[in-house]
C-alpha cells in the first residue's frame, strides 16, 4: 500500500462505512457553504446567514447529533466527532454553532428537561429551525461556576431570574437559553424563552478571535418564569458540568480540524513555494517541522478516536475528556504557528488559513475549561489530592 502523506497512519481503515459517509457528507457542505466566505466573514466579525445555516445544518443532522429521539439523528460519539473534526477544519466558529447548540443547549434539555420541555423545544433546535445557547459563564464566574451571581427567586408557582452571563455563543440569534442559577435549592438550570420581558442579549464586539462567530451577553432582569421552565432533572453543578464534559469530547476532535488544515496548508505550501532554487519542502528545517506537525497530528486524532469508542462503550470518564482537550488544544495551536512559519509572511494573511485558526484556537483553548482547570483535574485524578481550594 502507498504512503499517503495526510493520513499517514492510514486512520481511515478505523472507519465504518457509515462513519466515512458522515465525514464525507460534512466535509462537502463545509466545503461549499464556509469555506469560500469564511474568510470574509472573520475579517469582517459576523456570522451573516446563521440561521440559514442552523438549517442546512439541521437538515444535515449536524445538531444534536449524538442523541436519540425528538428528531436527532442519534448517530454514533465517533461520528459526531469526525463532524466536529471537520467543521473545525473549516472554522471554530461554525464548530461552536453546532457544539453549543447539541452538546450544551439540546443535551441539557434531553438529559435534564421534562417530556414537555423535550417536546417544546427539542425537534425544531435539530432541524435548525430553532437556535439556543447556554448560560454558564459570568463576568465575574468563569472557571469557579459555583461563584456565579445569577439567581432564582420563587414567587408563588413562578420563578424570578436575575443576572447576567457572559461570552455566550449563539446568545442574540436564540429562540432558547439554558441558563444556570442559584436557588434556595441550590444551583438549576431554566430553560428560558429569548422573548420574555426583562431578556436580553446583546452582541460582544471587538473580538480577535472567533470573529466569525455570534457572541453575547445574557441579561436577565426580574425575568418572570413558569414554575416548567426549570429543568427538573438535576440540582447542582454536576448539571451543568456534565453538559460541559460532552461539549468537550467535540473539541477534542474539532481542535484537530483546525490543525488538520493548518497542516496541510504549510505542507502544500512547502511543495510550491522556491527559495534558493527549490521547494523549500526539500530543506532539512522544513521537513522537520512538517514530520513533528504530522506526529502530533495524527496522535490527537487517535487519541479522539480512542475517547470516542469510550464513549460509545459507555466507559468515557470526565477526567478523560479532560485529558483530550488539553493535549488536542495545545497541540493543535502549536501546529498552527508551526505552519505559520513555514508559510512565513504569508501566513498572517488571510488569503490562509492558518492565522485564522490560531487565534480561534485560542479561545477554544480558554473555554469550557482553561489548560490550568484542566491540569488540576487531572492532577486529582492522578493523586487523589484536590487542588482546586
Amino acid at each position: 500500500m502507498s504512503f499517503v502523506p495526510t493520513d499517514p497512519l492510514g486512520l481511515d481503515e478505523l472507519l465504518s462505512p457509515e462513519d466515512a459517509a458522515v465525514r464525507d457528507t460534512v466535509r462537502a457542505w463545509a466545503a461549499d457553504r464556509v469555506l469560500p466566505y469564511v474568510a470574509d466573514w472573520y475579517e469582517r466579525g459576523e456570522l451573516p446567514g446563521i440561521r440559514e445555516l442552523a438549517r442546512e445544518l439541521g437538515a444535515l443532522g449536524a445538531l444534536g447529533m449524538s442523541l436519540e429521539g425528538y428528531g436527532c439523528a442519534g448517530a454514533t460519539a465517533v461520528q459526531y466527532g469526525l463532524a466536529c473534526l471537520e467543521l473545525e477544519a473549516a472554522d471554530s466558529g461554525i464548530r461552536s454553532l453546532v457544539s453549543v447548540q447539541g452538546s450544551l443547549a439540546m443535551y441539557a434539555i434531553h438529559r435534564y428537561g421534562s417530556e414537555e420541555q423535550k417536546q417544546r423545544w427539542l425537534p425544531g433546535m435539530a432541524a435548525g429551525e430553532l437556535i439556543g445557547c447556554f448560560g454558564l459563564t459570568e463576568p465575574d464566574a468563569g472557571s469557579d461556576p459555583a461563584a456565579m451571581r445569577t439567581h432564582a427567586k420563587r414567587d408563588g408557582t413562578d420563578w424570578i431570574l436575575n443576572g447576567r452571563k457572559m461570552w455566550i455563543t449563539n446568545g442574540s440569534v436564540s429562540s432558547v437559553a439554558v441558563v444556570w442559577a442559584q436557588t434556595d435549592e441550590g444551583i438549576r438550570g431554566f430553560a428560558v424563552p429569548t422573548d420574555s420581558a426583562g431578556f436580553s442579549a446583546p452582541e460582544i464586539k471587538h473580538k480577535w478571535s472567533l470573529r466569525a462567530s455570534v457572541t453575547s451577553e445574557l441579561v436577565m432582569d426580574d425575568v418572570r418564569l413558569p414554575a416548567d421552565a426549570v429543568l427538573p432533572g438535576v440540582v447542582g453543578l454536576k448539571g451543568p458540568l456534565s453538559c460541559l464534559s460532552h461539549a468537550r469530547y467535540g473539541i477534542v476532535w474539532g481542535s484537530m480540524g483546525a490543525a488538520r488544515a493548518s497542516f496541510e496548508a504549510a505542507l502544500d505550501y512547502a511543495r510550491t513555494r522556491e527559495q534558493f532554487g527549490r521547494p523549500i519542502g526539500g530543506f532539512q528545517l522544513t521537513q522537520a517541522k512538517l514530520a513533528d506537525m504530522a506526529l502530533e497530528l495524527h496522535k490527537g486524532i487517535l487519541l479522539a478516536h480512542h475517547l470516542g469508542r469510550r464513549m460509545d462503550a459507555g466507559t468515557l470518564r470526565p477526567e478523560q475528556v479532560s485529558f483530550g482537550k488539553l493535549n488536542n488544544v495545545r497541540e493543535a495551536i502549536e501546529i498552527c504557528r508551526t505552519a505559520r512559519t513555514v508559510l512565513g509572511a504569508n501566513g498572517i494573511s488571510l488569503e490562509y488559513p492558518v492565522m485564522r485558526h490560531a487565534t480561534n484556537l485560542e479561545s477554544v483553548l480558554t473555554y469550557e475549561g482553561t489548560v490550568e482547570m484542566h491540569q488540576l483535574v487531572l492532577g486529582k485524578a492522578l493523586t487523589g489530592l484536590d487542588a482546586f481550594r
